[in-house]
């Protein structure tokens, strides 16, 4: 069901100032419909308006994405974030290099790294020794393309069964 101009326009914009708002960092594609849903006090959840959430969600993270892209070619030493720490481009690594997608929990993270030459999708716990954070067995490991897991744009989404 086509959903009519004037309503894709206010959940555009409400979808995008909530994601203006939001802490990336802590932000799931489900909280920012929830808190859209909220404010325009209709279900975004609900399958004739969930797939133009994500489109717009989607949209927003490639926008920033290529706006730190531009500022990362404008100011290259940005660019050298050490391991373990957040560059001004918020990009966070493990101590081994890997890049960090997302926090799962304090010992949980899903990470993207390179093994043997394949680029792998990595969720697995962690542990402290000393100061660093060492990943355990406890894990799993999946490439691109399988288990819900797709790349797009260079960049990495998880694709849902449902809609």
């Amino acid at each position: 069901m086509e959903l009519a101009p004037e309503v894709q326009q206010r959940i555009e914009a409400t979808v995008r100032q909530v994601l203006e708002e939001s802490d990336m960092s802590e932000t799931t594609e489900y909280k920012v419909r929830r808190e859209a849903s909220e404010r325009l006090k209709m279900n975004l959840s609900q399958p004739k308006y969930k797939p133009f959430v994500r489109q717009v969600v989607e949209a927003f993270l490639e926008e920033q994405k290529a706006k730190e892209d531009q500022q990362a070619e404008e100011d290259p030493e940005e660019e050298d974030a050490g391991r373990g720490k957040r560059s001004d481009g918020g990009k966070e690594y493990t101590d081994d290099g890997d890049l960090i997608i997302c926090k799962l929990s304090e010992k949980r993270k899903v990470t993207i790294q390179e093994f043997r030459g394949k680029t792998l999708v990595s969720i697995r716990e962690y542990y402290k020794q000393g100061s660093k954070e060492l990943p355990t067995s406890k894990g799993s490991n999946r490439v691109p393309g399988t288990c819900g897991i797709i790349q797009v744009s260079g960049r990495f989404r998880f694709q849902d069964s449902t809609g």
